[in-house]
């Protein structure tokens, strides 16, 4: 088979079935209720902490509860393809292994390439946000962490494009909860899941008081004007906070630990989405109504507008809030990306041998689970990472256009496939979620669409150069066309 073909060859669902019964497979002990957990564990946290702040002080004023509604629509778009996925094809991979089984090979590597960049640059982030929060935490009792151990060695400026030497020598905090976290997502599936229920207990404990705590210091004439930078601002806010929402679509990736995945996997998707969109949208109603929107802190926006109330009391529990939401935002990420490594080491694209061995005693990915970590804990501690963050928004809107779309493809090669949970108002869902998940792409900056491009040329130079000459598929393709059971496309021919 030559290259071209092989490269726009789709994966036979047939072999995704095959491989669940492999020795390799995960262990299945998540039911609706943790893997609702987990999408939330993932969700919330730096978003709504941190990035609140900028969004209203600088792109959507009060505006910002029409961000988080126009991000919360095309997330939505998203989760109901990602849930007829995750339902048929209960395997993990999420994005990527959906990309092979309707758009061809190429274009699964670019989304899972794609993911790569998403769970690990964001993990790196918010290892970051973890470090600041333990810092100001701590400055509510008067300490603060030595500065030489507590922020990246060299920071980069935007604006100017310079490089600058901070004075510090690593992140310390950040290195440390990152290797730690490492180690209990080594433990098994099982406690890491148990980890995070608490830590989303107490976070989403958190965000319902600073709601109710809020709500009686609300100033309606803070909200006036409601849009200063009109509707574009709007979009441009919702295309920022973006990263918010991060997180929902980290529940398809266990679809292979699920007890019941037809049922447990739409649930956990729908479920941890419409949670956090509903208190998205009050938080940031109460944050613009107890603060007039130039004035929000841009840090720690939350904590800050009840600091300018006095309530003391409130800034220390918004504190223990964030960096619980932290913590497991940053397990969830973590865990998230091992899975998608699995399902690309099993199609041979990365070494099978390394990340796609699952620990006999434990059932985990422990090989890459150490990698990651390690890597995830170096740049989280090394790198500033003002600019590849921006990657995380823009990488996440592309691999959720590509899964509306994949829906429509799919419907139409696998019209007689099971579908335990099917996307309603085809193709009315799918097409809306290609157009809104595009528009907030748009509303990012060209740099942003170019370090996109960069990144994706690095990854198809590695898919071209090694990917393709170790894919599994190719040698079950040449078999099967070889016997006359394959179209040269790579479909089956009764398809």
């Amino acid at each position: 088979m030559d290259r071209t073909r092989q490269a726009l060859s789709v994966k036979p669902v047939e072999l995704l079935f095959e491989e669940m019964a492999g020795a390799h497979r995960l262990k299945r002990v998540l039911g609706p209720v943790t893997l609702t957990a987990l999408g939330i564990g993932c969700i919330i946290g730096a978003g709504i902490f941190v990035l609140t702040g900028l969004a209203a002080n600088q792109y959507a004023g009060p505006g910002l509860v029409l961000s988080f509604v126009v991000a919360g629509i095309g997330c939505a778009l998203a989760a109901l393809c990602y849930a007829e996925f995750a339902a048929m094809v209960p395997v993990a991979g999420s994005a990527y292994t959906y990309a092979y089984a309707t758009l061809g090979e190429v274009f699964a590597w670019i989304i899972g390439w794609d993911l790569v960049l998403e769970y690990a640059v964001a993990a790196s982030t918010v290892a970051h946000g973890w470090s600041h929060y333990l810092d100001s935490f701590l400055g509510l009792f008067g300490r603060h962490l030595p500065q030489r151990w507590s922020g990246a060695p060299f920071d980069f400026d935007p604006a100017t494009g310079h490089w600058g030497a901070t004075g510090a020598v690593l992140d310390l905090p950040a290195l440390l909860i990152v290797l730690a976290l490492t180690g209990i997502l080594v433990i098994g599936i099982r406690e890491s899941a148990r980890f995070n229920a608490a830590m989303v207990a107490i976070k989403v404990a958190v965000v319902l008081f600073v709601i109710v705590a809020g709500l009686p210091h609300v100033d309606a004439s803070n909200w006036h004007p409601f849009l200063p930078f009109g509707w574009s601002g709007v979009m441009s806010g919702a295309a920022y906070i973006f990263f918010a929402y991060v997180g929902f679509d980290s529940v398809s990736t266990h679809s292979e630990e699920a007890k019941n995945p037809q049922r447990d996997i739409p649930i956990g998707i729908i479920a941890s989405l419409a949670i956090c969109t509903v208190l998205y949208i009050l938080v940031a109603a109460v944050l613009t109504g107890i603060q007039r929107y130039d004035r929000i802190h841009l840090d720690a926006p939350v904590a800050e507008a009840f600091a300018s109330l006095g309530m003391n009391t409130a800034v220390f529990i918004i504190s223990v809030g964030a960096i619980a939401g932290l913590t497991s935002v940053l397990m969830v990420l973590m865990l998230s990306q091992t899975r998608v490594l699995l399902a690309m080491a099993r199609d041979g694209l990365i070494s099978e041998r390394f990340f796609g061995d699952v620990h006999p005693k434990f059932q985990t990915p422990h090989r890459s689970t150490i990698l990651v970590g390690i890597l995830v804990a170096i740049v989280g501690a090394t790198v500033p990472l003002k600019v590849l963050a921006d990657l995380v928004n823009i990488g996440t809107l592309f691999a959720f256009v590509v899964v509306c779309s994949a829906v429509l493809v799919m419907r139409r090669t696998h019209p007689a496939l099971d579908r335990p949970f099917r996307t309603p108002l085809v193709p009315f869902v799918p097409v809306a979620g290609v157009l809104v998940n595009l528009g907030m792409m748009f509303a990012l900056s060209w740099e942003n669409w170019l370090r996109l491009v960069v990144w994706l040329l690095v990854g198809l130079a590695i898919y071209f150069g090694y990917s393709q000459r170790h894919s599994r598929l190719a040698l079950h393709l040449e078999n099967e066309l070889a016997r006359g059971g394959l179209s040269p496309g790579g479909r089956a021919l009764d398809d």
